[in-house]
């Protein structure tokens, strides 16, 4: 098997500088990964190649299916957090760049600002992959969808209804609908929208997405409900108010009976519960929540291999 791959010396900052066959190839690239991996088809494009991965957030899932993926496929990640590089504090953001495209193969970065991912693209020489930006969260819904793809067979005709804020998971939702052609309605209060640049030009492709104010009403008959925190971190001092612009918007596990006779529930992680969600419904028969957390590897894999590589194979 071979993945040739148009990406191959690219950055990944947002789905949105993805073609949809290129969404496409992330995922096959994905599945094929994880489905060899399994029966122990071991291929290992990034031997000798080595990933500094940047982290100015807290991270268990990034940082492990990162590192774990590096691993598999043969090549090497180094840590950086914040508190090692300071970076656009201790050193500017262009030197760090000009510093590591000398060492490594590939920068993954988990940052606050989006920005900072952009200026990093700017000055380096080596693929940038976004591993989450308050602005967009793209490698996460990579996973999702290819979640989706193992549970249902085809992403086509998919409802999916995203209840919760606005934030940079569901951005990504709004550009990831528009590669997959899947419906998506988005439930948030009001002031409490997606970018409305992002979904300017979601809407302008055509997109199959609609906002509403109803969450409960939203969940009815969707293929999909899923859900994300309501304070992301570095709002913390907006906790109290946005714990009530959205009273009513905590699912439990009764509004799953109202999904689609093959509706699924998802969350991205973590969770706080008792405010976007309780407990029981993470672990309810219906939840896929721990099955996107175990595909965020196989996804990082097809980034890193398809970004950092010329191709799989085996």
């Amino acid at each position: 098997m071979q993945l040739q791959s148009s990406l191959t010396g690219r950055d990944l900052l947002t789905l949105g500088e993805l073609s949809g066959e290129e969404f496409a190839t992330l995922l096959a690239t994905g599945l094929e990964l994880k489905r060899g991996w399994k029966r122990g088809r071991r291929p290992k494009p990034l031997a000798d190649m080595t990933l500094a991965m940047i982290f100015e957030k807290q991270s268990l899932r990034t940082r492990s299916t990162f590192d774990i993926a590096m691993m598999q496929l043969g090549g090497h990640s180094v840590l950086l957090s914040q508190n090692f590089i300071g970076i656009g504090v201790r050193e500017t953001i262009r030197d760090v760049a000009k510093n590591l495209e000398r060492w490594v193969d590939g920068i993954m970065a988990r940052t606050y600002g989006h920005d900072t991912l952009v200026e990093l693209a700017e000055h380096a020489c080596v693929p940038v992959i976004n591993g989450l930006s308050d602005l967009v969260h793209p490698c996460q819904l990579l996973a999702d969808y290819l979640t989706l793809y193992e549970e249902f067979g085809s992403l086509e005709g998919l409802k999916i209804t995203y209840v919760g804020d606005g934030n940079n998971v569901c951005n990504s939702h709004l550009l990831a609908a528009m590669h997959a052609g899947t419906s998506l309605t988005v439930a948030c209060p009001e002031g409490f929208d997606p970018d409305p640049n992002l979904l300017a030009k979601v809407l302008a492709s055509g997109a199959d997405v609609t906002i509403t104010r109803d969450p409960r009403e939203a969940a009815h008959g969707a293929d999909i409900l899923y859900t994300d925190v309501w304070v992301s971190m570095g709002q913390e001092e907006e906790a109290q108010t946005r714990r009530s612009a959205f009273a009513g918007y905590t699912i439990t596990p009764d509004w799953l009976e109202d999904l689609s006779h093959r509706g699924i529930f998802m969350h991205d992680l973590p969770a706080h519960y008792g405010e976007e969600c309780v407990e029981e419904t993470i672990y309810h028969p219906r939840s896929r929540v721990f099955d996107q957390a175990e595909n965020r590897l196989h996804a990082h894999k097809a980034v890193l291999a398809l970004l950092l590589s010329d191709g799989v194979r085996s």
